[in-house]
């Protein structure tokens, strides 16, 4: 048997899930790229992925599959970069149990990511947010359901993984009202809820009617509202609301964009960047300066307060003719 097969199981089975005790996301996201990978060398070494050994998996390879993800996929930066991630992780892992193959695998940890430019984040203003949740029919069981998760993500700014996965216990009302999650990382947090949120929601908890391990925001059948179904059910809700606000059909609206909605408006509202962090969960307070960017009113305020320069306007003039023939040029 080749280094190559017991070393990936062992990386998922003892590293990832003994001792990193990974969510299943991301051992979902590290699975994917070990099968593309694997395929594709596959294909380029024309032997069978359980044949295969670390040595056949050398930079000039992965090169070659990071390529293949943005030419033949047609995979943004940003997924070649993460499916880099996880092989270098797999390879920092395999570094330490196969040292004769140290010379390729640090070959290959040395392959950088990606550089990229990174777009504005995209946001709901207050009579688009208005338009969006006005959309939702409250005159039917799903309706409601709706309206009442799309609320609590604008104004907590969880994300679509954490939205599916509240029970009804996750909701504490009273003093205090809150809704907790497990985030990104297994970080466990409480965000405070607004009380219009919070009487949205006990409306909607009461025609619910669940035990407390029964998921909040279920399907006709009981079942926890998966990641592509909240997604149809915003693009269905962002069309109905384009009618009476059209500057939403201009804008790609999914449950992320009510994500960057929360923010922006706790940025508009003058929260401090630190208190952003932690209400959207990101573990570093760096992650939020995007929303700063965003943010055209913070930008023209500081400008505002700018001394302008106290120089005359003009145009350079070029002191002999010959120099100013070839600035003519």
């Amino acid at each position: 048997m080749t280094a190559l097969a017991p070393t990936l199981q062992a990386f998922f089975t003892d590293r990832l899930i003994a001792q990193l005790d990974a969510s299943p996301h991301t051992i979902a996201a590290y699975r994917d790229a070990f099968r593309l990978l694997l395929g594709f060398a596959s294909d380029r070494t024309r032997h069978r992925p359980s044949d295969l050994d670390l040595g056949d998996l050398d930079a000039e390879l992965i090169g070659a599959f990071l390529d293949h993800l943005e030419t033949a996929r047609h995979n943004s930066a940003a997924t070649r970069n993460s499916r880099l991630a996880a092989i270098h992780s797999l390879f920092a892992y395999a570094s330490r149990r196969h040292p004769e193959h140290a010379a390729a695998i640090q070959r290959v940890l040395a392959i950088q990511p990606k550089r990229f430019q990174r777009t504005l984040v995209t946001y709901l203003t207050e009579p688009e947010t208005d338009a969006l949740l006005a959309a939702c029919d409250q005159t039917t069981w799903t309706g409601r359901r709706d309206h009442a998760m799309l609320t609590l993500a604008v104004q907590t700014g969880l994300r679509v993984s954490e939205l599916t996965g509240l029970t009804c216990a996750d909701l504490a009302f009273g003093t205090g009202a809150h809704v907790q999650c497990v985030g990104k990382g297994r970080r466990q947090r409480r965000t405070p809820l607004l009380a219009l949120t919070v009487s949205v929601l006990a409306a909607w908890m009461a025609e619910r009617a669940g035990n407390p391990s029964d998921p909040l925001f279920p399907t006709i059948t009981g079942r926890p509202l998966s990641r592509d179904a909240v997604e149809r059910r915003i693009t269905l809700y962002t069309t109905r609301a384009a009618a009476s606000c059209p500057s939403l059909a201009a804008k790609h609206v999914t449950a992320h964009t009510l994500r960057h909605t929360a923010a922006m408006r706790l940025l508009l509202a003058g929260v401090d960047q630190s208190v952003i962090a932690l209400w959207l969960g990101h573990a570093h307070v760096s992650t939020t300066d995007r929303y700063l960017h965003a943010d055209m009113s913070q930008k023209e305020r500081a400008l505002a307060r700018t001394q302008p320069p106290d120089t005359a306007p003009g145009r350079y003039r070029a002191p002999d003719r010959l120099l100013a023939f070839l600035d003519n040029l």
